[in-house]
């Protein structure tokens, strides 16, 4: 597979203390087994440093080793990951099309407000709601606290500011709504009419197929996938938000 090369440790932001240090020698670790070919000890340790401290970067060698293990599934829901927390991570993107191509798989269908949310990291779209709701209720409010007459650019301001912010409201019901996306982690995982063991088998699906998440029952996901609506091992199903 042509992919990003792995990154490195200094391009990663760090926590303070101790789990900066824990994130560092995960890291490390990760990076040294890829470079000797221990593609499967370099995938736990990149998962154990995306626990500590969740980075695009981790997760995209994250992506890499469990490629070069065979497991698609893994593979894709990591690259997935890394660009739910920074969308402008080419090496993640690159990285899908390619083994989407490999496996013959499809990206998943995005609602509108979806792909829209997806311009930006999913948090950041909270705190420019926030910020541009705190903006315009200044420009409107201040000015009469202060005894100030109200400038036409404060309506201008506060008016832009207002705009951006029901837009950003729009972009975080898609972040929401994106949380319940999920990818198939096992080749010929079954989809079963019941969430049981015995359940029957409706469909057997593919490792990096997308699907969305409807409900828990037990220890299965109901979800539902272009093959229909069905349960599934919550062991071979993982969502983008890693929720």
């Amino acid at each position: 597979m042509k992919a990003a090369v792995l990154i490195l440790l200094t391009a990663l932001p760090c926590p303070p203390g101790a789990a900066r240090a824990a994130t560092n020698d995960c890291f490390a670790d990760g990076v040294a087994a890829y470079r000797l070919g221990q593609f499967a000890r370099a995938a736990r340790d990149f998962e154990k440093a995306a626990a500590t401290r969740p980075a695009a970067g981790t997760l995209v060698n994250l992506g890499l080793s469990e490629w070069q293990c065979g497991h698609a599934g893994p593979a894709i829901l990591a690259w997935e990951r890394a660009r739910w927390l920074d969308p402008f991570d080419a090496r993640a993107r690159e990285n899908l099309r390619f083994a989407r191509h490999a496996i013959q798989v499809e990206a998943p269908g995005l609602k509108w407000f979806e792909t829209l949310s997806g311009w930006l990291p999913a948090g950041a779209w909270l705190w420019l709601a926030g910020a541009n709701l705190s903006l315009a209720t200044g420009l409107m409010l201040l000015p009469g606290i202060l005894r100030r007459p109200k400038a036409g650019w404060h309506q201008a301001m506060a008016a832009g500011a207002l705009c951006v912010f029901l837009f950003s409201l729009t972009a975080n019901v898609g972040v929401l709504s994106r949380t319940r996306l999920g990818f198939v982690l096992e080749d010929n995982a079954p989809l079963r009419l019941t969430p049981t063991r015995d359940g029957e088998v409706t469909a057997t699906l593919t490792g990096g197929e997308p699907a969305r998440k409807l409900r828990t029952r037990g220890k299965y996901d109901l979800i539902r996938t272009e093959y229909g609506t069905g349960w599934i091992d919550r062991g071979q199903f993982g969502l983008v938000s890693g929720q």
